[in-house]
């Protein structure tokens, strides 16, 4: 992909928390040539999945950059709940699952083809269309990893989605630094030059956190915050990073 005038910003798991992606997003001051990318992850287990997606949606509409949503495990499951394409729609609702619907005004007791068909259409189109990987440059944004034994091109969806052993256990031979969900974290999780991990638990009550992969920067909002602590990383990234 070829190299963007703007600044790279990517953003870990959100878990269905509105108020604090609201602020966060408003302290990046993001600009048409910039790129948000997201992790996945943007439902079940907080209090309001479907004013996150409205949320995302708007920012896409309104233009105020470009934006990458990448699919998560959760989505996953939702969408196999919902009769789509998708894995393990039977742990859906032990998984959260239950919020995801209140949020949209349905019970656990609703067959998932009615939940589908009761979805606003720009939200079922919002699950449907939610990609896998982004390479962009020397990044890959992924959710939960990859198979370090495979290609990018031979690595397969369950793995993206729910990868976690293997992948933090060995280095991989992508020419990518990998910046990956899924797994929470206290802290961001830095292993350069193979990965980064930026899911830091906010629905747990940890924070919300997005890489600022241009400028090297960390912004991060705490669970029930309206503060964002930004934190300046590009010394540690040229004292840490590799040559491969």
């Amino acid at each position: 992909m070829a190299e963007q005038a703007g600044r790279l910003c990517i953003v870990g798991d959100i878990h269905a928390c509105p108020a604090e992606l609201e602020t966060l997003l408003a302290s990046l001051s993001l600009q048409p040539e910039d790129h948000l990318v997201c992790l996945g992850d943007y439902i079940d287990r907080g209090p309001d999945a479907k004013a996150v997606v409205d949320l995302l949606l708007g920012i896409k509409r309104s233009a105020v950059c470009r934006c990458t949503f990448l699919k998560g495990n959760h989505e996953d499951m939702f969408l196999d709940f919902l009769g789509y394409d998708g894995l393990y729609g039977q742990s859906f609702l032990m998984n959260g699952g239950d919020q995801t619907l209140a949020s949209y005004q349905c019970d656990p007791w609703t067959p998932g083809h009615e939940v589908a068909a009761h979805l606003p259409d720009a939200h079922r189109g919002f699950f449907l269309n939610l990609e896998l990987y982004l390479p962009a440059d020397a990044i890959l944004c992924v959710h939960a990893g990859i198979n370090p034994g495979y290609r990018l091109e031979d690595q397969m969806a369950e793995d993206l989605l729910w990868i976690r052993e293997d992948f933090f256990a060995h280095p991989h031979d992508l020419p990518y630094t990998v910046v990956f969900g899924h797994t929470p974290q206290r802290e961001v999780g830095f292993d350069l030059p193979y990965k980064i991990g930026i899911d830091t638990g906010l629905v747990y009550g940890g924070k919300l956190t997005c890489l600022d992969i241009t400028e090297k920067k960390l912004f991060q909002i705490e669970r029930g915050s309206r503060q964002v602590v930004m934190t300046n990383t590009k010394a540690y990234w040229e004292n840490r990073r590799a040559e491969r």
